[in-house]
């Protein structure tokens, strides 16, 4: 199988970015999805938010598998186990949710798909870790204490993994600030693929920005 979870969770910590993007033109996925990888985010969380949102995912996901395959895509916003394995039919490598639901860890662990539930405290990080969860997604990151919360978090958990979605910004000290707390990787949605970039069409200035963001994680990094 091509890009098992281990390889998945691998690459995810390796970009240290996943964009976050949804749109309802095919097309436009995949531009976006081939700028992003371009840039060096192989990884992409595909949210289920729209209308027929499945349909445009299958349609971008038999694209790439074709035209380049090395692009996994995941989803996110899946808040039941249907959902998962309707997109998990339709090719996503990962599961990506705003909230924790056990059902939904039964369903990826049972077809080894990485799963990174929304968590907002120490209790729900702790089950979902219980649940088999590698990369726990902090969600809403800013609301529920930001770099803070993670670095208090990892004290008495060092081993936890944690992916926090909104409130990360492309910029030297956001990153500084969670990476320096401890993150593995960070979602990040409209601050990297921005309303101005995808109305001009501006392919190649979504590639630079995630390959510029990319860049500025490994310096942190220090790698």
């Amino acid at each position: 199988m091509k890009h098992d979870r281990m390889e998945v969770l691998a690459t995810m910590m390796d970009q240290g970015i996943v964009p976050v993007f949804y749109h309802p033109d095919v097309e436009i996925c995949k531009n976006v999805i081939q700028a992003c990888a371009n840039g060096g985010a192989k990884c992409i969380e595909f949210t289920n938010r729209g209308d027929f949102a499945a349909h445009v995912f299958l349609e971008v996901a038999q694209h790439f598998a074709k035209v380049d395959p090395s692009v996994i895509m995941g989803v996110g916003s899946v808040v039941d186990a249907p959902t998962a394995g309707l997109f998990i039919a339709n090719g996503a490598k990962f599961v990506v949710g705003p909230l924790l639901n056990p059902d939904v860890a039964k369903v990826c662990n049972r077809r080894k798909i990485p799963y990174s539930p929304g968590c907002g405290s120490a209790t729900e990080i702790g089950y979902a870790e219980e649940l088999g969860v590698e990369i726990v997604k902090v969600f809403p990151g800013s609301s529920v204490g930001g770099p803070e919360f993670v670095k208090a978090m990892l004290g008495p958990c060092p081993w936890t993994k944690i992916m926090p979605t909104g409130g990360v910004e492309p910029t030297e000290e956001s990153l500084k600030n969670w990476f320096g707390a401890g993150i593995v990787c960070a979602g990040v949605g409209s601050n990297l693929v921005t309303k101005e970039l995808l109305a001009a069409k501006d392919y190649t200035g979504i590639e630079k920005k995630v390959r510029d963001t990319i860049a500025l994680v490994r310096s942190i990094r220090g790698k």
